[in-house]
């Protein structure tokens, strides 16, 4: 939804064909582009069958074929026994293609921000100079231009309720399923190794190769 293009025409239909279009135009995931985990002691969980290689945390890396998003990487993780429990999206734009102030590199970059759940919240974090005159030393400040209760409905209360009152908008389209279980195909099974990681962790550290040279993960805490 944060990447399609808005739609070419009224009404939700053709949200429903522009969501479609960005989908159809992600590559098949890759072994090298996917990092599997287990959490420790997880084959203990009473239920479990032994020796099960069954994932509890997936990254992975995303590209799409389009003019807007060629060469952006998309990474994405979820898991169970993080430190948190939330979701979020986040952008981090690209440093400006001049650096007019002739500043030293930074890793400072101006970063959108959507928190989903558990609250709604956004928020626009811009690098700026200091206050003073002691020459241009740099900080972020993080602008939170939207904060609202998030709905008490929880997601799949939501989606129940729309199949019921007949609302597909929510609802992704045969050709678009077939989409995503093309991109995801190529790494099911156990084609991708099984990593250990543990409770209260960020999951195994072999995630951090997906990301692009000197980037850390968002940490959402």
């Amino acid at each position: 939804m944060v990447m399609a293009d808005p739609p070419p025409g009224p009404g939700l239909s053709s949200w429903r064909d522009s969501k479609s279009q960005l989908i159809a135009a992600v590559r098949p995931l890759t072994p090298e582009d996917t990092v599997r985990g287990q959490y420790d002691d997880y084959l203990d969980v009473n239920g479990v069958a032994p020796g099960s290689t069954t994932e509890t945390y997936v990254a992975v890396r995303l590209s799409v074929d389009s003019w807007r998003w060629a060469g952006v990487p998309v990474v994405i993780r979820t898991g169970k026994c993080l430190p948190v429990t939330a979701t979020e999206v986040y952008i981090r734009f690209r440093p400006p293609p001049h650096d007019v102030f002739g500043l030293e590199p930074s890793s400072m970059v101006n970063t959108l921000r959507f928190r989903v759940y558990p609250q709604a919240q956004a928020s626009l974090k811009l690098v700026g100079k200091k206050p003073g005159a002691a020459g241009w030393a740099l900080r972020q400040e993080d602008l939170v231009f939207a904060e609202q209760p998030a709905s008490e409905m929880r997601t799949y209360d939501r989606l129940i309720g729309a199949a019921l009152s007949g609302k597909r908008w929510l609802f992704a389209r045969q050709e678009t399923i077939e989409s995503c279980w093309r991109i995801i195909d190529p790494v099911l099974g156990n084609v991708v190794p099984l990593h250990r990681y543990a409770r209260g962790s960020w999951g195994p550290k072999e995630a951090d190769s997906l990301l692009p040279d000197g980037v850390p993960w968002h940490d959402l805490a």
